[in-house]
């Protein structure tokens, strides 16, 4: 099953809490942004190769989001 790709925060929000399930606490959060930003990481690289560059930037900026949206909620 592909489903389609977030195209706004609020869906990619949606399919990490909702559909996977997980809790888009701090500490996932800043351990996301610094996979994402490691170039050496496996995980990283498979997803850029599979959603490409520009979606593996977004990705980063609603992490980024996420965070000053969880620092908000304390």
């Amino acid at each position: 099953m592909n489903l389609p790709l977030p195209g706004s925060y609020t869906e990619w929000r949606h399919c990490i809490t909702e559909i996977c399930g997980i809790p888009l606490g701090e500490s996932f959060i800043r351990e996301r942004l610094i996979a994402l930003d490691d170039d050496n990481d496996h995980m990283t690289r498979k997803f850029i190769e599979l959603y490409g560059r520009e979606h593996w930037k977004q990705t980063k900026t609603w992490f980024n989001q996420a965070l000053k949206d969880e620092g908000r909620n304390k």
